[in-house]
């Protein structure tokens, strides 16, 4: 009579990943994209950026006209403590910015950015459009 053995493909992988290291080739994570969100009204645009895992003090935002341009730093904390190594790191390090054109000039001295738990507010007033003015010749 043969022997009949019951065995679970997931616990084999477990048991073979904690036995062995896993050796991980030189892994380089891509920059992510800055997502945005943007809505108008009659008065101003409204900008929603992803930045998580940002600090507020490490984003620079630059108005150019009707051009807007974000950039921001995620700094890598090297924190290994003695006896650790580290098998894997995904995360992304470094500089990402995104720059858009909107319709209208941009008042920035009017315009506002507030950033809560990795979101980029940003309100920016609509630039009053200067009236054409005929010139009387004399």
């Amino acid at each position: 009579m043969a022997n009949i053995i019951n065995r679970d493909p997931f616990e084999d992988l477990l048991r073979g990943f904690f036995v062995r290291p896993v050796e991980v080739g030189n892994l380089q994570a891509e920059a992510p994209q800055v997502k945005v969100d943007v809505k108008e009204d009659n008065d101003a645009y409204q900008v929603h950026a992803e930045l998580p895992g940002i600090r507020k003090e490490d984003i620079h935002v630059n108005i150019d006209g009707p051009v807007v341009s974000i950039s921001a730093e995620r700094k890598q904390e090297k924190e290994v403590k003695e006896g650790e190594r580290v098998l894997r790191t995904e995360r992304y390090f470094g500089k990402v910015s995104r720059s858009f054109q909107l319709g209208q000039d941009i008042d920035e001295g009017r315009a506002t950015a507030k950033f809560n738990e990795g979101v980029l507010e940003l309100t920016l007033p609509k630039k009053a459009a200067a009236q054409a003015k005929r010139l009387t010749i004399d």
